[in-house]
């Protein structure tokens, strides 16, 4: 798996945390590497090294080449491989014996014609090689902008340099038959290198940019899956998965490979239970397949006449429903065996095999905590009827002071009276 340590920069191909320039002598942070296990092992007397190494280069991809000059190579050495034109810079990944299996599993015979090594990757070499690569996301972002506008309908999803960069391939992703013919010309004349066209499937191209799937963890395509095997629905139906295309699909748009990995398991497993199809005959009725459990051996079946109620069955228990149709007795109903299965279920979940104490023992008591939120709560009733009489008190206080400013004052009063001592009496 590719580590954040050595991971590259967007703009440039320098890695940020090892300074290894992209080719570390592990092989590439361990992606899609082969762990040799014959490494320390020696040879036979008067047996030489098996001739033929596997040699990595961006992305995984991987090719196999002569040692014709008998060059002292080993895992992680750098080194200038024939190609056609010129020559290309890649790292050793395997030596030696595993290399024979690694052929077999992939089918390259050992009397085919093999390229073969020039040399180690001198520092000019190298150099040449990092120009090149630095030139790839550049390259990307034009010849993506001459699709565009050439109206072509494919996706250019990678681009790679020759280590000597004097061609490059542009790999490619269409769902129908392209002609790029014109927009090889524009790209030979724009960046004066040879140009090779490679479609790839959408798994392909997945493998090759990465990503992080729905587990959390890096795609199994890009980091150790070498073989892209097909990947049908009715994996799904054996697991008991919901056919949701959303949750089955991974970053490529198709069927997650991990379907596959577990499914001889669940076929094993499969093959102790009864048929999707067959009817449990009782007394009361027909009862039909609902669904199944795999892990707890459990199934849930329902009468035909009431499709919503359904009674969970243990497999012992169906395997016995189903030996007695067969010589053509019948179940009384299926409730008794529900509740039988209830029963025993509660016998065991609260027996205790182990012997342990609670689990509760080191909780601390709930009765405290209320009293507390008790206390708190009268304080703050009694806090509460404090403030409001005080209130009540204060609105009492200035009503009165509204009712004597509304009252005449002593002095007003005894002018008053004068006044009406002085008025002189009509009847008079």
């Amino acid at each position: 798996m590719g580590c954040t340590n050595c991971s590259s920069n967007i703009n440039t191909t320098q890695p940020r945390g090892c300074k290894n320039n992209g080719h570390c002598s592990s092989g590439g942070c361990d992606k899609l590497n082969v762990f040799d296990w014959l490494g320390n092992m020696a040879l036979p007397t008067g047996q030489e090294q098996f001739s033929i190494v596997e040699v990595r280069f961006k992305n995984g991809r991987k090719h196999f080449y002569r040692n014709e000059d008998k060059l002292s190579i080993s895992m992680g050495d750098i080194v200038a491989v024939e190609s056609n034109p010129g020559h290309d810079i890649g790292v050793v990944t395997l030596t030696g014996e595993l290399v024979k299996l690694q052929m077999s599993k992939k089918k390259v015979r050992l009397d085919d014609s093999l390229p073969k090594i020039y040399r180690k990757a001198t520092q000019r070499d190298i150099d040449i090689w990092e120009k090149s690569r630095a030139k790839e996301y550049e390259t990307q972002y034009k010849s993506r902008e001459v699709v565009s506008r050439l109206g072509l309908k494919m996706k250019l999803s990678d681009v790679e340099y020759q280590g000597d960069g004097n061609k490059a391939i542009f790999y490619y992703t269409a769902d129908e038959r392209v002609d790029f013919r014109q927009l090889i010309r524009d790209l030979a004349g724009m960046f004066n290198i040879r140009i090779e066209m490679k479609q790839v499937g959408l798994r392909q191209e997945a493998a090759r940019l990465g990503g992080v799937g729905s587990c959390g963890r890096e795609l199994c395509c890009s980091t150790w899956l070498t073989d892209f095997r097909n990947v049908s629905t009715s994996a799904a139906r054996y697991q008991q998965l919901s056919l949701n295309p959303q949750k089955l699909a991974g970053q490529c748009g198709k069927l997650k490979c991990c379907l596959n990995f577990e499914l001889d398991t669940y076929l094993d497993a499969l093959k102790s239970f009864p048929k999707y199809d067959v009817v449990l005959k009782t007394e009361r009725g027909e009862a039909a397949f609902v669904k199944m459990d795999i892990f707890k051996e459990t199934l849930w079946y329902a009468y035909k006449n009431e499709r919503t109620k359904w009674y969970k069955l243990s497999l012992d228990q169906v395997l016995e429903i189903i030996e007695l149709n067969k010589k053509g007795k019948l179940v009384s109903c299926l409730e008794d065996m529900e509740e039988e299965e209830e029963e025993v279920a509660k016998t065991e979940l609260f027996e205790n095999v182990v012997g342990q104490d609670s689990l509760t023992r080191f909780d601390k008591a709930k009765g405290k905590r209320k009293r507390k939120k008790r206390k708190k709560k009268v304080a703050v009733d009694t806090k509460e009827s404090q403030q409001q009489s005080k209130k009540d008190t204060r609105k009492e206080v200035k009503a009165k002071k509204e009712q004597n400013s509304n009252r005449p004052s002593k002095n007003n009063r005894n002018k008053n009276n004068r006044n009406r001592n002085k008025r002189p009496n009509k009847n008079a």
